[in-house]
């Protein structure tokens, strides 16, 4: 396990005060190699992300994999008490990462004036789903409503089926990674400046940018691109197939080459000297007669058959893995891309590595999510706070 003094972002120090789920997945990711991140959650309304999905005894589960690499405290950022100690925080912190409704940090007294007063040098990173500003600024914001808004879920789906939402948190996840990311911009902006900013962040954009081209298409041309399951307008074929064995494999074939050999390996390379075989456009438009011949070959053949034998004539292919799968394909075990950490509650765990291998300073997984507000006391000592005012404190309800 790599030290945290080996870690590229040791020294960094991060306060994520946000919930569900871009927001702290991006301090998430800041931890993973090397920064500082506490964690700070309402005395009496901890992060829901404890609270979804499965639990054991009584630990939830999606909690030790947003909350790792964090200490977590308590605080009431309501109450006047609280706004002090978060500007005693702010005043030694790099970055601070939110996602309340636009106004609701000024309302407390704990905007980006009062913040940069206490710390010029502060990056403060504002997640929400549609942004500060704008007519839709106010309104409750969530991946969903990104995942509809963006156009995904109009993309998404058969023909003649309705659009559809993916059964995780996509345009979240896009916007923790496009939020991370953010936040080393403004850090690196601060080298040149000396002096912090604000990083907004709309959840609806990010997942914007990943759909591709389409408004550039819609802007030139007028082209809607429909839904199309899992076929694609852009190269064919391309498609799932159901194996002798009740498997199911991807196939893709967005290169030429790639499509030549698939042909060639499922025994119709004649198709290969049809005129609209020679780019992906055309060949989608062949998609019924490029499936049914690749589809054919596909149930004809066991599921490691069939990705043998396209490994070995070098054609695209992937066996569709549920997650129990995934925890024992060989790809990933050779990454090490589901790692086991050891977790004081619940013993070894296994979840997901860091996001990327760097060969001289990795990131690591130290510590998996820990109880609400474990280390309160112990920043607050940090901060100069004596054990009676963090008694006060605490018997006034503000940790």
């Amino acid at each position: 396990m790599t030290t945290p003094a080996q870690a590229p972002l040791t020294g960094l120090r991060v306060v994520d005060l946000a919930t569900l789920f871009a927001g702290p997945l991006s301090a998430t990711l800041l931890g993973d190699f090397g920064a500082e991140v506490v964690k700070v959650e309402h005395p009496r309304r901890p992060d829901p992300s404890r609270g979804h999905g499965p639990t054991k005894n009584g630990v939830g589960l999606w909690w030790k994999l947003l909350g790792r690499n964090k200490r977590t405290m308590t605080l009431d950022l309501s109450a006047p008490e609280g706004r002090e100690v978060l500007l005693a925080l702010a005043a030694r912190t790099d970055v601070i990462i939110e996602n309340f409704r636009p106004g609701t940090l000024e309302r407390w007294g704990l905007g980006w004036e009062e913040l940069h007063a206490v710390n010029p040098r502060l990056v403060l990173v504002r997640v929400t789903g549609f942004g500060q500003f704008g007519p839709y600024a106010h309104r409750p914001g969530f991946g969903t409503l990104a995942e509809a808004m963006s156009g995904f879920a109009a993309l998404t789906g058969e023909p003649d089926g309705p659009p559809t939402l993916p059964p995780f948190g996509l345009a979240d996840s896009i916007a923790a990674l496009a939020t991370a990311y953010a936040v080393m911009a403004a850090l690196a902006g601060r080298e040149r400046t000396g002096r912090g900013q604000i990083v907004d962040m709309a959840i609806i954009e990010p997942i914007l940018t990943v759909l591709g081209p389409q408004p550039l298409w819609y802007d030139q041309l007028g082209y809607v691109q429909p839904r199309t399951g899992n076929r694609s307008q852009n190269n064919a074929p391309r498609n799932t197939y159901r194996t002798s064995d009740g498997h199911w494999v991807a196939v893709s074939a967005s290169a030429q080459s790639v499509a030549e050999r698939v042909m060639r390996l499922v025994g119709r390379a004649e198709l290969i000297d049809e005129p609209w075989f020679a780019s992906g456009t055309t060949r989608a438009e062949h998609a019924d007669e490029l499936d049914e011949a690749v589809g054919h070959w596909i149930a004809r053949h066991t599921r490691e058959e069939a990705v043998s034998a396209f490994e070995k004539a070098e054609a695209a292919i992937a066996p569709i893995h549920g997650i129990q799968d995934v925890m024992e394909d060989p790809q990933y075990r050779a990454l090490d891309s589901v790692t086991e950490i050891d977790d004081p509650e619940l013993g070894p765990l296994r979840m997901q590595n860091v996001l990327f291998r760097l060969s001289a300073t990795p990131g690591s997984i130290r510590w998996a999510g820990r109880p609400h507000g474990a280390d309160t006391d112990e920043i607050l000592t940090g901060l100069g706070l004596a054990a009676p005012e963090i008694a006060a404190l605490r018997s006034a309800g503000v940790l």
